[in-house]
């Protein structure tokens, strides 16, 4: 083992807690890679908060937490993750410049846990030990024998993708984008080639993207042949639409999984070594 994914949230938009959705996950995108050179975080939706009893639990002291973007459903568990309240932990965050944000990754945290959006203010997180606000398109090495490329994604005010490379082993974390149909996106190509795992924004079908176009969302079937092109072993379904209830989800599981044999449905708590 080289690394280990493992899904702490898998649903876009906004969480679902519902009994219509426990096989899948309700939980908001949040993703953890565990390298033998320490971890990297993904995105701070919902899922967030059980990543942080985990980290409590085995007893983790650094973490480096990397943002694809601010819109609400990747920052929103931010504040409910217990580890950046302890100043013995070390957390480093690290987020994308983007359109309509000069500010930056504080200052938008900080306006998510300002009164009266929420009690507890930033400065409490003393386990925070630096922010980084960084041109997509940058590489970056988290840790030693860890290197982690950027590019830009289609999305509303802008999203990062990335690409993890360790050990001779490769990941790619793609979301939120939308595609053109018909015309394979180079960025989201650099990302994903050859990589052993892909994690693709798959919010809709194509039955339904017409209707969606500009919301900043791809669909499965877009995933599936875009990982085909970029000769990747495994890719994995992601950012559920909320809409989609374990029972559709287990449809859409089922025809992805007919259409190509490399296809897996994120779930929450699901976990994937490479």
């Amino acid at each position: 083992m080289v690394c280990t994914v493992k899904f702490w949230g898998v649903r876009g938009s906004i969480a679902c807690p519902s009994p219509e959705h426990v096989v899948y996950g309700g939980n908001t995108s949040c993703i953890a890679v565990t390298t033998e050179a320490g971890i990297v975080v993904f995105d701070a939706g919902t899922g967030i908060r059980s990543l942080g009893r985990e980290i409590i639990g085995r007893g983790v002291g650094h973490a480096q937490l990397f943002f694809t973007h601010t819109h609400w459903d990747h920052i929103n568990g931010f504040p409910f993750f217990a580890p950046a309240y302890n100043p013995a932990f070390r957390l480093d965050i690290h987020g994308p410049k983007q359109e309509g944000s000069p500010r930056g990754i504080q200052h938008v945290l900080t306006g998510q846990m300002e009164t009266p959006n929420f009690p507890v203010p930033l400065a409490a997180m003393r386990g925070i030990v630096s922010y980084e606000d960084f041109e997509v398109g940058s590489v970056f090495s988290p840790y030693d024998g860890v290197t982690l490329r950027t590019a830009p994604l289609r999305h509303p005010n802008g999203a990062c993708g990335y690409r993890l490379e360790t050990e001779g082993v490769a990941m790619a974390y793609i979301t939120d984008t939308e595609h053109l149909p018909g015309t394979p996106d180079e960025n989201v190509l650099f990302l994903m080639r050859g990589a052993d795992l892909v994690i693709y924004d798959c919010t809709y079908t194509d039955e339904q993207f017409p209707s969606k176009v500009g919301w900043g969302h791809s669909t499965w079937q877009e995933g599936v042949r875009l990982a085909r092109a970029a000769g990747v072993k495994r890719l994995a379904i992601f950012h559920h639409d909320p809409e989609h209830t374990d029972v559709v989800m287990a449809a859409i599981e089922a025809e992805a999984v007919q259409s190509w044999d490399g296809v897996v449905v994120a779930r929450d708590g699901m976990e994937i070594q490479l």
